[in-house]
């Protein structure tokens, strides 16, 4: 809610995708948001399929008619490289949901947030759940959207170690240009990473409830959960499932559930083992690269370093299971 009382008003860029879909769920029912438009973007799986999965899922929410639009195929650079082996086939796990009966905007991403971010009657919070594509397209082409976003959380980046590399996250290192300019949009932002992101469980207890449910959407984020199993250190519950992506979301809603400092990040745009690294400056003093080089203009972020998981879980479930 913003300070008046009223919904945050929100646009998700993602690349749906399990943990893009479970973030869908919980956008379309928390009564804290007001979800514009979502935009899609190639990732997890093909832009086109990112499309499809995301208007069944807004179906299988009972979402209001949102405008979703399709947004770029390829990065800025580099082509596009999906992460099937860990979505499915078909991005959602491959667990046979109908094909959508909605049809999306018939305009392209970048034009639906320019229209939706400036016709907003307060400023937006922009959520990207994806590679960061589109949002450095608009940010190049339409710079003055900027004046009416209040703030980017984005999930993306790490401090510690990567998952597409060893040092690098897969929505980055997916486009790393694209990062790049997002650090340079000259709001607020936020930075979800996979310091947090794989913290955040659903335990196997409350994910058989969810499959259990009659209730479509709390069915759907049942199966999802189940279909993304939890980092291996949960021990024996292995129906446990995390929330990925949704935890961004969450920490829109919720951002005392989240500690984060406000550090120097930039992306590392190096051809080699580096490339797609958000280098996040944690030092508390200058070092000998500055001392005899001089200090380079970097933009400072909010990271998130430590996430509440009992309270994002408790609000990630009651949120979804809301009828």
């Amino acid at each position: 809610m913003t300070n008046d009382g009223r919904p945050t008003p929100v646009i998700i860029d993602c690349d749906t995708g399990v943990d893009d879909a479970l973030a869908l769920l919980f956008a379309v029912r928390h009564p804290g948001l007001d979800l514009r438009a979502v935009t899609c973007v190639a990732g997890n799986t093909d832009v086109d399929g990112v499309v499809r999965n995301t208007l069944t899922v807004l179906e299988q929410a009972g979402a209001p008619d949102i405008p979703v639009a399709r947004g770029a195929g390829r990065p800025l650079i580099e082509p596009a490289r999906s992460a099937r082996h860990v979505h499915g086939e078909d991005g959602m796990g491959d667990i046979g949901l109908p094909a959508p009966t909605r049809a999306p905007a018939d305009v392209d991403a970048v034009t639906l947030l320019r229209r939706e971010i400036l016709a907003s009657p307060r400023p937006v919070t922009l959520i990207p759940t994806a590679p960061l594509t589109n949002i450095a397209l608009l940010l190049r082409a339409h710079p003055e959207v900027t004046r009416n976003i209040e703030r980017i959380v984005f999930m993306g980046g790490a401090v510690a170690c990567g998952n597409a590399t060893p040092v690098a996250e897969f929505n980055v290192w997916h486009d790393p240009e694209a990062a790049a300019i997002l650090l340079t949009a000259g709001v607020p932002i936020t930075m979800y990473g996979l310091d947090v992101f794989q913290r955040v469980v659903v335990p196997g207890a409350d994910v058989r409830r969810l499959r259990a449910s009659a209730e479509p959407g709390a069915r759907l984020a049942g199966e999802l959960l189940s279909h993304r199993p939890a980092t291996p250190d949960v021990g024996a519950d292995s129906e446990a499932g995390g929330i990925g992506d949704a935890g961004a979301v969450c920490a829109v809603v919720d951002p005392a559930g989240i500690t984060t400092s406000l550090l120097p990040v930039e992306v590392s745009l190096a051809p080699g083992p580096t490339r797609g690294q958000t280098i996040v400056d944690r030092r508390v003093r200058l070092g000998e690269a500055e001392i005899h080089a001089g200090a380079r203009d970097r933009n400072l972020v909010d990271v998130a370093l430590d996430v509440d998981v009992d309270r994002f879980v408790k609000l990630y479930l009651t949120t979804v299971e809301r009828t």
